[in-house]
């Protein structure tokens, strides 16, 4: 395996350790319900929970990986993440899970913002885009074997034991990034670690229009699948009255779509550029959404749950990719920051969508799907208006692949 394939490799597994984190115990959900003898809500609230600890996190490692370089704020995040799954599988309450889910998402965080942030220190132009399709690529098995790993765990252990499980694959996965990552940024390119010019910096990216259009549509698009993941478990077990493994099953086998998304992304990407990739999937995921809408409105349960919820999820798998290179391309000098930016905006939506599901009730699918709907629209509107007059990357953008700081 060359120097590129192991470095995909291992950012991609790098990046599965978020998902993964989510989609794993999403088959326990009821049950953790009747152990903690809690509503339905609170037990989606520990996703949330995760998700707004993921974000924090972000906007602290960002900087400091800025400041500090890659390696050092990953190894203590993934470190930090390890101890916390392991308290996590001892959690007495629905409360104190909610509360260290948090502290748990703030550890895995540093694996979002180094992994793009090394791939921007890398790679230029389409260069950028061919390796962020790759690792999307691999990002996207995540989505696919966790929630199928945690129905199986199920069959053996609790939920309990599911944490223990995402404890011992974080902690192999430190000992390979201990070993074989090594640092990109050298200390010529790093910034001083200053409040003043953190938030300077976080302020004009927030003010680039373009960048934060990329980012925005990202995100909804992405918050619409989130959507789906906080209300999944209860709809197909609940109101389609699948068992937990067969939950695992069909979330697994859409999950596939995310796969065969990027699979394709990388063999367009060169032929076609991320713009109008990016504009490709956005489409692709809006009229996803409406199906899902118009289907449980129609009211055919499964038969038309289940092909427009593909339909989305494969154009989000194809849009994600593209909108990161895209954004990501505009703001080199502070990769770090951007990368924390753009993962915050996405795990912010996406934590306001396990609520706004949940609010809606479980006993009927309309309040998840028009959720999801709703997120999609928005995100081809928004991209519309904010990127507009932006060519993104171009032929004329290829470049070589910059040396690693040693």
């Amino acid at each position: 395996m060359d120097n590129k394939a192991r470095l995909v490799a291992l950012l991609g597994t790098l990046c599965c350790l978020g998902p993964l984190s989510i989609d794993a115990y999403l088959p326990a959900f009821p049950e953790m319900a009747r152990e903690f003898g809690t509503g339905e809500s609170q037990v989606q609230l520990s996703l949330t929970t995760f998700i707004i600890g993921m974000s924090l996190g972000q906007l602290l490692v960002g900087p400091l990986s800025d400041s500090w370089g890659r390696r050092r704020p990953l190894l203590v995040g993934i470190g930090s993440y390890v101890v916390i799954s392991l308290v996590c599988a001892v959690a007495p309450s629905a409360v104190a899970f909610s509360a260290l889910r948090m502290l748990q998402g703030l550890g895995v965080a540093a694996g979002f913002v180094v992994a793009l942030a090394i791939a921007r220190d890398r790679f230029e132009g389409l260069a950028m885009a061919r390796f962020m399709s790759l690792l999307m690529l691999v990002n996207g098995m995540g989505p696919v074997l966790a929630p199928v790993l945690g129905g199986q765990l199920l069959r053996f252990t609790s939920w309990r034991g599911t944490f223990v499980a995402l404890a011992l694959i974080a902690f192999v996965l430190l000992l390979l990034l201990a070993f074989g990552l090594p640092e990109t940024l050298p200390p010529a390119k790093r910034r001083p670690a200053n409040l003043a010019l953190t938030l300077r910096v976080f302020g004009g990216l927030l003010a680039d229009r373009k960048f934060l259009g990329y980012a925005l549509a990202s995100a909804l698009a992405l918050g619409s699948l989130f959507a789906y993941v906080s209300g999944a478990s209860f709809v197909l077990q609940g109101v389609f009255g699948l068992t937990p493994q067969q939950f695992s099953y069909v979330f697994g086998a859409n999950s596939v779509a995310i796969f065969l998304a990027g699979l394709l992304n990388t063999r367009l990407t060169g032929r076609v550029m991320p713009r109008p990739l990016l504009r490709a999937g956005l489409a692709g995921a809006a009229v996803g959404g409406v199906g899902l809408v118009v289907g449980a409105l129609v009211g055919g349960g499964l038969a038309t749950f289940l092909p427009p919820l593909f339909v989305l999820t494969i154009s989000v798998g194809l849009l994600m990719p593209n909108a990161s290179t895209l954004a990501m391309a505009r703001h080199p000098e502070a990769a770090g920051s951007a990368s924390a930016v753009l993962g915050v905006l996405t795990f912010l939506i996406g934590g306001l969508m396990a609520p706004l599901v949940g609010a809606g009730g479980s006993a009927s699918l309309l309040p998840m799907v028009v959720v999801m709907g709703s997120a999609a629209v928005l995100a081809g509107v928004l991209f519309a208006i904010l990127t507009r007059g932006d060519v993104g990357i171009t032929r004329e953008d290829e470049a070589p692949v910059a040396a690693p700081a040693h």
